[in-house]
C-alpha cells in the first residue's frame, strides 16, 4: 500500500511556484515594433493578401477551422469548452449558458402521499416529541414531559408498523426506538411511577438488538433504592457492574459507590466498608471518603476513623489556586481576560467543589471528634492538627470555633468564651467570626455592654460581615436607639441581601418606630424568601392588626395555623380578632381550640367562662373558673365566680359551701361575706348573725381606711388639682394600651355575678334585679354594660340601673 505513497522532499531548494511567470516571447505584443520578421511580413505582399473564400484543406485532408464547407462553418474544436459545441450558422449569437432556450423547467414536486414521505414525516414528528419531552422535564413540568413521552411512544409504534409494511425489518430505526423507550422510562421515574418505569426498562434490557442496554440496570437499581427494596437494588447494581467492561473505570466506581450506600442503608456496614475501601484505593473521592468515615463510626472503630479522616483530607481537589485569578501586571488585555474567567462556569464549579469538600471535612470532624479520644476537646485538637498539615489550613480555625459551640451545647459557657477569646489576635476573618459569636453569647446573657464591645470588634475586623452588623444592630436596638439599629440592619443587607435575620430585625424596628407600611414591606419580602416561617406570618398578621385591618390579619393568621396548627397563641389571637368583629361563634371555636392545646392560659379561660355565662350556661363555666383558681390560687375572684355560677344555676347549697370555703381562705373579703349573709338569711341558717357581725366590722374598717386616705388627699389638694390634667391624659394613654386580660376582667366584673344582690325575702319586689355596674377602671370598649338577667344596657357613667324584667328561676 505504501508503494504508491510519495513523500514530499524535505529540502526547500525547489520552488513549488517556479515557472508560472515564464512566457513565450512570441506573445510579447509590446516588442512587435522591434521584431524584424514581423515588420518584414507586414511590408510584403503576404501581409496585404486578401482572405481566401475557398476552403483550405489541411495536410491531412480535413477542412481548416473556420472554413465553409457545404454552407456550414467548421466548428472551433479547440474551444469546445467555451460553448461552441454544436454546428451553427455563422451569424448565430454567442450563448454559452443557453439562455436563449428560455427558463429551466420547474422542479419535480414531491409526492407527499408516498409511503416513504409519510414515514419520513412521522419519524421527524417522533424526534420532535422526544425533544419537547426532555425540555419540559428540564423546565420542571414533569406532567407535560410524561405526556409528550407517551405520545412519542404511540407514534413510534405506528412508525414501526408502517416501516414493516413498506421495507424489510432490517431497515427499522433501532436508535429511535431506544431513545423513545429510554425517555419514557425516565419520565415515568421522574413522576414517581416506578412500576411503569421498571416495565419500560425491562423492555429495553431484554431486547438483544439494543447494544449496551445492560447498563440501564443501574437505573433500575436506583428505582428499587427509592422504593427501599435494598436487596433488589444491590442485585441490579451488581448485574450492571458485571456487564460494564473494566475500561469504563469511572462508571464502575460510581456503581460501587451506589452499592456501598445501599449497604449502609441496610446496616451491613462491613460490606459497605469493603466497597468504600476499594474505591479509595482505586479512585479516591470526597463522597466515598465521607461514607467510609460514617461506616467506621457506625462500627465504632476509632483507629480506622482516624485513618479514614486522613484519607479524606488527602483527596485531591484538582482545582486551580486563587492566585491564578490575580492579575500579575497592569496589562489591560490580561486584566480583561482574568475578569472574564473570574466568575465563569468553570470557576463556579471549582467553588462548589471546594465548598463541598469543606462541608464533608467539617461534618466528619464534628462527628468523630467526641469519640476518637477520651474527651471531645482532645478529639478536636487532633482534628485541628491534621487539618493544619493539609491543603485545608483555613478550616482549622473553623474547627476551633465549632469546638467553642460544642462547649455551649454542653452548657459550659466559660470554656466557650475562653476558646473564642483565643481568636482575638488572629487574622481579621477569624477574629470577626469569633467576636460575632462572643457578642451573641453576651447578648443572650443580657450583658449588653460586653455584647456591644465584641460587636464593635467584629465589625472593625470585617466591615462586610453581615452577622457582625446584625449583632451590633441588636445591641443598639436593646438600648432603644431604633433609628441607629435600622442603619446597621440596612448595612448588613447591603453586604448580603440574603441575610434574613437583618431583614426580620429591621421589620421589628420599623414596627417599634410605628412605620407600619415599611415594616409590612420587610415582612412580605421575608415571606417571599421563607415561605413557611411561622414567625414571619405572625408578624405580618400583627402589622395588619396594628393597621386596623382585621380581615387581612385573620387571613394571615389562618395561613399561620396551617403551618403550626397546634399554636395556642395563634388560635387565641384569631379568637380575639373574631370577637372584636362580633363573630362570637368563630371566636368561641378558636378560643376553645387554644384551650385544648394549652389549658393554662388565663386569658383564654377567662373568655370561655364569660362566654358561657353570657349564653346562660353557667354550669359549663364552672370548670373553667375552677381551673383558673387552680392556676392562680391566691386570686379570690376565680373562686367567687365559681360560687356565683353555682348560685345562678340554682345549686344554693353548693354555692353556700363554696362561699364558706372562700371565707375560710380569705376572711377579709367583704363581697364573700355579703353573699354569705344573704344566702344564710334566705335559707334560714343560724350563722347569719355571725357573718353579719363580721361584715359590719369589715365595712367599718374599710370606711375608716377610706377616710384616712381622703384626709391625706385633702391635705395635698392643691398639688393634686394641678396634676389632674396630666393624670387625665395619662389615663387616656393607659386606656388605649390596655390589654385583653383587663378587658375580660372588666367584662367579668360587669356581669351580675359578684356584685348582684341575691333575691331573698327582703322588701324588694320579687322578679326585679338590681344591676350595679363595675367601678370605673379607665378601660375603653365598655361604654355599655348589659344585664344578663334582663338583657338591658346602660352607660358606664351611671351608678345603678333598675330593670323590671321578670326573672326565670
Amino acid at each position: 500500500m505504501m508503494q504508491n505513497v510519495h513523500l514530499a522532499p524535505e529540502t526547500d531548494e525547489d520552488d513549488l511556484y517556479s515557472g508560472y511567470n515564464d512566457y513565450n516571447p512570441t506573445y510579447d505584443t509590446e516588442e512587435l515594433e522591434n521584431d524584424t520578421a514581423f515588420q518584414q511580413a507586414v511590408r510584403t505582399s503576404h501581409g496585404r493578401r486578401p482572405p481566401s473564400k475557398t476552403s483550405l484543406a489541411s495536410s491531412m485532408g480535413r477542412p481548416m477551422t473556420g472554413a465553409i464547407q457545404d454552407g456550414i462553418t467548421r466548428p472551433m474544436t479547440a474551444v469546445r469548452a467555451a460553448g461552441f459545441t454544436k454546428a451553427a450558422l455563422r451569424g448565430s449569437a454567442f450563448d454559452p449558458l443557453g439562455q436563449s432556450r428560455g427558463p429551466a423547467p420547474p422542479l419535480e414536486a414531491k409526492n407527499e402521499d408516498s409511503p416513504e414521505e409519510k414515514i419520513r414525516q412521522l419519524e421527524k414528528k417522533v424526534n420532535e416529541l422526544v425533544e419537547e419531552s426532555c425540555i419540559a422535564n428540564s423546565c420542571g413540568d414533569l406532567k407535560l414531559a410524561l405526556e409528550k413521552a407517551k405520545d412519542a411512544g404511540r407514534k413510534e409504534r405506528v412508525l414501526v408498523r408502517q416501516r414493516e409494511q413498506v421495507t424489510t425489518p432490517e431497515n427499522i430505526n433501532l436508535d429511535l426506538t431506544y431513545s423513545v423507550l429510554f425517555n419514557l422510562a425516565s419520565q415515568y421515574s421522574a413522576n414517581e411511577m416506578y412500576a411503569e418505569a421498571l416495565n419500560t426498562y425491562q423492555v429495553i434490557v431484554k431486547n438483544k438488538m439494543f447494544i449496551n442496554a445492560g447498563r440501564l440496570k443501574v437505573n433500575m437499581g436506583n428505582i428499587y433504592l427509592k422504593q427501599r427494596n435494598y436487596s433488589k437494588a444491590i442485585k441490579f447494581y451488581r448485574m450492571a457492574l458485571d456487564q460494564i467492561p473494566s475500561v469504563h473505570k469511572e462508571m464502575r466506581i460510581k456503581i460501587m459507590q451506589n452499592i456501598g450506600v445501599t449497604f449502609i442503608k441496610t446496616g451491613r456496614y462491613s460490606d459497605a466498608i469493603n466497597s468504600f475501601e476499594h474505591i479509595m484505593s482505586m479512585a479516591p473521592n470526597l463522597k466515598a471518603g465521607f461514607n467510609l468515615i460514617l461506616s467506621y463510626f457506625a462500627v465504632g472503630d476509632r483507629d480506622k476513623m482516624k485513618k479514614a479522616f486522613q484519607k479524606l483530607i488527602a483527596v485531591p481537589l484538582e482545582i486551580d489556586e486563587d492566585d491564578k485569578y490575580i492579575s500579575p501586571s497592569d496589562d489591560p488585555h490580561t486584566n480583561l481576560v482574568i475578569e472574564a474567567i473570574k466568575n465563569d462556569h468553570l470557576r463556579q464549579m471549582e467553588r462548589e467543589r471546594k465548598a463541598m469538600a469543606e462541608k464533608y471535612i467539617m461534618t466528619a470532624a464534628k462527628l468523630i471528634a467526641p469519640v476518637i479520644e477520651t474527651s471531645f476537646a482532645v478529639g478536636y485538637d487532633w482534628c485541628v492538627e491534621v487539618v493544619k498539615a493539609s491543603q485545608y489550613v483555613e478550616l482549622a480555625n473553623d474547627l476551633e470555633i465549632n469546638k467553642a459551640i460544642t462547649y455551649l451545647r454542653q452548657k459550659d459557657f466559660n470554656q466557650a468564651v475562653e476558646t473564642l477569646k483565643m481568636f482575638e489576635k488572629k487574622d481579621s476573618r477569624v477574629k470577626s467570626a469569633a467576636a460575632t459569636n462572643l457578642s451573641f453569647l453576651y447578648y443572650l446573657e443580657n450583658e449588653f455592654a460586653q455584647a456591644s464591645s465584641y460587636a464593635d470588634l467584629a465589625v472593625n475586623s470585617d466591615r462586610y460581615n453581615p452577622s457582625a452588623l446584625t449583632n451590633k444592630g441588636n445591641t443598639v436596638f436593646a438600648s432603644g436607639d431604633y433609628e441607629k439599629a435600622a442603619e446597621f440592619y440596612k448595612e448588613a443587607l447591603r453586604n448580603d441581601s440574603s441575610c434574613t435575620e437583618a431583614l426580620y430585625n429591621i421589620g421589628l424596628t420599623y414596627k417599634r418606630l410605628n412605620r407600619l407600611d415599611e415594616a409590612l414591606d420587610c415582612f412580605l419580602k421575608l415571606h417571599a424568601i421563607l415561605r413557611n416561617s411561622a414567625q414571619v406570618l405572625y408578624q405580618i398578621a400583627n402589622v395588619y392588626e396594628l393597621m386596623e385591618d382585621p380581615n387581612q390579619a385573620i387571613e394571615w393568621l389562618m395561613q399561620l395555623i396551617s403551618v403550626v396548627p397546634t399554636d395556642s397563641r395563634a388560635l387565641s389571637k384569631l379568637g380575639e380578632l373574631y370577637d372584636s368583629e362580633g363573630d362570637k361563634s368563630q371566636a368561641f371555636q378558636y378560643y376553645y381550640e387554644s384551650y385544648r392545646y394549652f389549658p393554662s392560659n388565663i386569658e383564654v379561660i377567662e373568655w370561655l367562662g364569660a362566654y358561657y355565662i353570657d349564653t346562660q350556661f353557667c354550669e359549663k363555666a364552672i370548670q373553667y373558673f375552677e381551673r383558673a383558681s387552680l392556676i392562680q390560687p391566691t386570686q379570690v375572684k376565680w373562686q367567687l365566680m365559681v360560687a356565683s355560677c353555682f348560685r345562678r344555676s340554682g345549686n344554693y347549697q353548693k354555692a353556700l359551701d363554696t362561699y364558706k370555703e372562700i371565707h375560710r381562705k380569705f376572711p377579709e373579703n367583704v363581697e364573700c361575706l355579703r353573699f354569705l349573709v344573704r344566702l344564710c338569711t334566705d335559707i334560714g341558717l343560724k350563722e347569719v348573725q355571725e357573718y353579719a357581725t363580721k361584715l359590719k366590722r369589715l365595712e367599718k374598717m374599710k370606711e375608716i381606711r377610706e377616710q384616712r386616705i381622703k384626709s391625706g388627699r385633702d391635705s395635698s389638694g392643691g398639688s393634686r388639682s394641678r396634676r389632674e390634667g396630666s393624670a387625665g391624659s395619662d389615663s387616656g394613654q393607659n386606656c388605649s394600651a390596655s390589654s385583653k386580660g383587663e378587658r375580660l376582667s372588666a367584662k367579668l366584673r360587669a356581669l351580675p355575678g359578684t356584685n348582684e344582690p341575691y333575691e331573698s325575702s327582703s322588701n324588694k319586689e320579687i322578679g326585679k334585679c338590681w344591676c350595679s355596674p363595675p367601678v370605673s377602671t379607665g378601660i375603653t370598649g365598655l361604654e355599655k354594660i348589659r344585664c344578663l338577667l334582663c338583657g338591658s344596657t346602660w352607660p358606664s357613667n351611671r351608678k345603678t340601673k333598675n330593670c323590671s324584667q321578670k326573672k326565670n328561676r
